[in-house]
C-alpha cells in the first residue's frame, strides 16, 4: 500500500512540476552522448587516417613515377654518352687518310675468341667477302695496326691479332731503321721481336711499325714500342720484347685495308699518281 502511495504522489508531483520528464531527457541524452562522442572520435580519426592513406600512397605513386622517370633520363643518358663515344671513334676512323694505292672499310667487332689452349686470339667482324674481305686483309684503327683477316665467311670475317704465335710482321724501327719480324706469345704476353742483329741499334721505347716487305701491310703503320733490349754473347741476335700499341679487348671498330687493283682497259691507281705527281 505505501509504495502505491508514494508513487501517485511521485506522479502526481511531476505531473505539476515536470521534474522527472527534465531529469529523463538530460539523462537520456548524456547517455547518448557519451554514446556518440566516442563514435564520432573513431569516426574523425578513422576519417584521418583513410585521408592520410590516400596521401601517402598518391606520394608514393608520384615517388615511383618519378624514380621511373629518373631511370629512363639516366638511361637514356647512358645511350647519348655511348653514341656520343661511338660517334667520336668513327670521326677518327673517317678521318685516317687512306694512301693512294690503298681503300678502307669499316667494320664493327662483334665478338671476341679465344682459343681451347689459350694462346690463339681473334676478334670476329661484320665484314665478309660479300663486302669484300678476303684473307690476310690489314685491319688497323687510327692508333695503330690489330692484325690481319684470317678466315672468311659471307658476311663475317676472323682476325687475326698480333698476339697471336701464328702472326709474324716484318717491322722495322721508326727511328734507327733496324728491322725485324714480330712475333706473338700468346694472349696476354708481349711480342718478340726476332732476327735483329747484335750490332743494330735499337733502344728502349722506340716505336716499331710496318716495313711493308711483307706486301701484306704497307709501310708506316704502327704496331709496337719496344720495351727492352737485352744483348747476348751466345746468339746472333739481340733478345728484344715490344708491347702492342692497342688492347684488343677495348676495339669495337676497325678498319680493313684493301689495295686497289687496276681495271683492265684503265691505268692503274698508282700510275695515275704518278701522273699526277709528274
Amino acid at each position: 500500500m505505501l509504495p502505491l502511495l508514494a508513487y501517485l504522489l511521485v506522479y502526481t508531483w511531476n505531473v505539476q512540476t515536470g521534474a522527472l520528464d527534465r531529469l529523463a531527457a538530460w539523462t537520456g541524452l548524456e547517455a547518448v552522448g557519451w554514446v556518440l562522442v566516442p563514435g564520432q572520435w573513431v569516426e574523425q580519426r578513422s576519417t584521418q587516417m583513410w585521408q592520410r592513406y590516400v596521401y601517402l600512397m598518391d606520394v608514393q605513386r608520384d615517388n615511383e613515377r618519378l624514380r621511373a622517370r629518373v631511370d629512363s633520363l639516366r638511361l637514356e643518358n647512358l645511350a647519348l654518352e655511348r653514341r656520343a663515344r661511338a660517334t667520336e671513334r668513327l670521326r677518327r676512323l673517317l678521318q685516317m687518310p687512306a694512301r693512294p694505292e690503298w681503300r678502307l672499310t669499316g667494320a664493327r667487332v662483334i665478338g671476341h675468341r679465344q682459343g681451347p689452349n689459350g694462346l690463339l686470339r681473334t676478334l670476329i667482324i661484320d665484314v665478309g667477302s660479300a663486302e669484300g674481305a678476303r684473307e690476310d686483309l690489314p685491319v688497323l684503327t687510327p692508333q695503330g695496326g690489330v692484325g690481319r683477316v684470317s678466315r672468311v665467311s659471307p658476311h663475317f670475317s676472323t682476325v687475326l691479332l698480333l698476339h697471336d704465335p701464328n702472326s709474324r710482321i716484318a717491322v722495322i724501327s721508326d727511328t734507327t731503321r733496324t728491322s725485324g719480324i714480330l712475333v706473338g706469345q700468346g694472349a696476354g704476353s708481349s711480342l718478340d721481336v726476332k732476327y735483329i742483329p747484335q750490332n743494330e741499334p735499337l733502344k728502349k721505347g722506340e716505336l716499331l711499325v710496318t716495313s711493308g716487305l711483307a706486301g701484306i701491310f704497307p709501310k708506316g703503320i704502327p704496331l709496337a714500342r719496344v720495351r727492352s733490349v737485352v744483348h747476348s754473347e751466345l746468339s746472333l741476335f739481340q733478345n728484344v720484347v715490344a708491347q702492342p700499341l692497342l688492347n684488343p679487348h677495348r676495339l669495337e671498330e676497325v678498319l680493313l685495308l684493301h689495295q686497289r687493283t687496276a681495271v683492265p682497259g684503265q691505268p692503274s691507281d698508282n700510275a695515275t699518281a704518278a701522273a699526277d705527281v709528274s
